[in-house]
């Protein structure tokens, strides 16, 4: 019976291929694409989901952009890269140049007191900064030039140029109108010295409900927000004069092309799939690879798709709360891993096309890589071994107990993941399989993307099935695994300070052989600890309409550029 399944599912495809009648888009020039998840909160303050993320840098610049194609980052709102100077032996200055033709949605020139002003905000006791924190706390004060207002210097801790541009520059004009940041320093916010002026502009902020609307704080991106229902769809409207038309020959980074871009919320992938063959979508990036695979061998939907898969940076992982009493110890961790078997699991979810790693280092970035650590292997005796040393014991009912007779600790789990995606339900299968076999109950706890999100912050969650990304240009962890960042972004809550010295040794150096060096050792250290496990790097999967032309894909998330599509036009009737 088992043979004939895969024959069965091939046959259910074929009819609903059949009953897939395309519905045109609303004009050739909007571009409508599947997002799994809602944004939730468009604060720039509170980026956190990647849907957000990606309606965030349409709507705002930032100074610089990641870019796989410049292996770097490339300038966006600055003329041209930054140059830096040396302070001292810890201490960095970086200079900027802003664009001459960029301009706010009034026609007022984007200058650098609107970049101190993002900075303050960024700092202002009484705002939600906490993530504005983990990952831009290492620029401490800004310099303006007194002689040119689109000039200014940064003085950053470490040597991580991309970070100190790779942030949403807010318009002051429209936050602080009166200017009353002005009178405040960077540092002193900091130092929070300015408690009177903090609170009234933090009251003043909030007031605005920037979570959920976003145009109240319009950005000097190329689009704004028209529509948004929440959990249903966004809807983005190209300007109609944007500051980038002026520019003769405007680079990658400052090309916006399509007039209406409509993010649909559909979580669940097969029903996704379903809408892009039916026309009530044209792009569908992340595609689980056995969707992928019948569109391709769907005669009717070659026709009217094309395909690309592309290595990315994104990486699926098991984290473990490790504040949690059963995975509080390191070898607790290291058993459950051996309860994953990554091979069958890249055959069964990605079916081949992905490939383990050691670490959160992408193997593909060779010098990086630590190949001297071993893959992680699927050993449940191992895992015996390996807990009996942490101190478990098998007890005559066959669960494990830890701790004293009168308070004892039941090795009992839960494994979270997002509904509707395939690959997390997989790996949360196999695990439980593997665990119930070894007396190790566990409860699978598939949830919606919001209510996950307020779970994992809340460190109600056990191992959490989940994709991380990340990018080969820039090498600070400070967000995802310092002691600084638990409970902000740190949802592990892993706090190890030789990790925290590692951390902060890489956001230091720029020399790529002591770089290499510091890596290597950081994955070492988090093979030890693991506070989670990485399973394997995937391939990303962009199924589009053939009626967009060329799609630019990317292996940074979410694996296209959306506002560089340039649809074709439709045929004449």
């Amino acid at each position: 019976m088992k043979q004939l399944l895969p024959g069965l599912i091939l046959l259910l495809w074929a009819s609903l291929c059949s009953s897939c009648s395309p519905t045109p888009a609303e004009t050739s020039s909007t571009i409508r694409i599947r997002w799994a998840r809602d944004p939730e909160n468009l604060d720039p303050l509170i980026v956190d989901n990647p849907s957000a993320n990606e309606t965030i840098n349409l709507l705002h610049c930032s100074l610089l952009q990641a870019s796989e194609a410049a292996r770097g980052y490339t300038p966006w709102l600055a003329a041209a890269m930054p140059t830096t100077q040396a302070l001292n032996d810890s201490l960095l200055l970086i200079t900027y140049q802003i664009r001459p033709e960029a301009t706010w949605d009034n026609g007022s020139p984007v200058l650098a007191r609107d970049v101190a002003f993002t900075l303050k905000v960024m700092n202002c006791p009484g705002l939600p900064i906490e993530i504005a924190q983990a990952h831009y706390g290492v620029i401490r004060d800004i310099r303006l030039d007194p002689q040119d207002s689109r000039r200014f210097t940064l003085v950053c801790v470490g040597q991580d140029v991309g970070t100190s541009g790779d942030y949403a520059i807010l318009p002051e004009y429209a936050l602080d109108p009166q200017g009353k940041l002005r009178t405040v320093s960077v540092p002193e916010l900091r130092r929070q010295q300015q408690p009177a002026l903090a609170a009234e502009f933090a009251r003043r902020y909030q007031s605005l409900e920037l979570a959920r609307h976003p145009e109240r704080a319009p950005g000097c991106g190329p689009y704004r927000l028209v529509k948004w229902q929440n959990g249903r769809s966004l809807t983005l409207q190209r300007k109609t004069s944007w500051w980038a038309d002026k520019l003769s020959a405007p680079p990658a980074v400052l090309q916006a092309f399509p007039e209406r871009l409509t993010f649909q919320v559909i979580p669940d992938a097969a029903t996704a799939t379903l809408a892009l063959r039916r026309g009530e979508l044209d792009l569908y990036s992340l595609m689980p690879a056995g969707e992928f695979a019948r569109l391709q061998q769907s005669a009717t939907d070659t026709q009217r798709l094309q395909f690309h898969t592309i290595d990315s940076y994104q990486f699926l992982t098991a984290s473990f709360n490790v504040r949690r009493p059963a995975l509080q110890n390191r070898l607790t961790r290291q058993a459950l891993t051996h309860l994953f078997n990554v091979p069958a699991l890249i055959q069964a979810s990605q079916q081949g096309a992905a490939y383990p790693s050691v670490s959160l280092i992408s193997p593909r970035l060779k010098p990086y890589y630590n190949d001297s650590l071993p893959l992680p292997d699927f050993n449940p005796a191992q895992a015996v071994q390996l807990l009996q040393q942490a101190g478990w014991q098998r007890s005559a009912t066959g669960s494990w107990l830890r701790g004293t007779t009168a308070q004892p600790v039941l090795l009992k789990l839960s494994v979270s993941y997002r509904a509707g995606e395939p690959s997390f339900e997989t790996a949360a299968l196999q695990f439980r399989a593997a665990a119930t076999a070894l007396g190790i109950p566990v409860e699978l706890r598939p949830t919606e993307p919001s209510l996950l999100s307020r779970q994992v912050r809340a460190g109600e969650t056990d191992i959490l099935i989940n994709n991380l990304s990340g990018q080969p240009f820039s090498y600070d962890f400070t967000s995802l695994l310092h002691s600084s960042s638990v409970g902000v972004s740190n949802f592990t809550g892993f706090s190890n300070p030789a990790a925290d010295n590692l951390i902060e040794q890489l956001v230091a150096t720029q020399q790529p052989a002591r770089k290499i060096i510091l890596l290597r050792r950081f994955q070492r250290l988090l093979a030890q600890e693991r506070p989670f496990t990485v399973l394997y790097f995937l391939k990303y999967r962009i199924a589009a309409t053939r009626r967009l032309g060329h799609i630019p894909v990317t292996g940074l998330k979410p694996g296209y550029e959306a506002a560089r599509i340039r649809p074709l036009p439709l045929p004449v009737q």
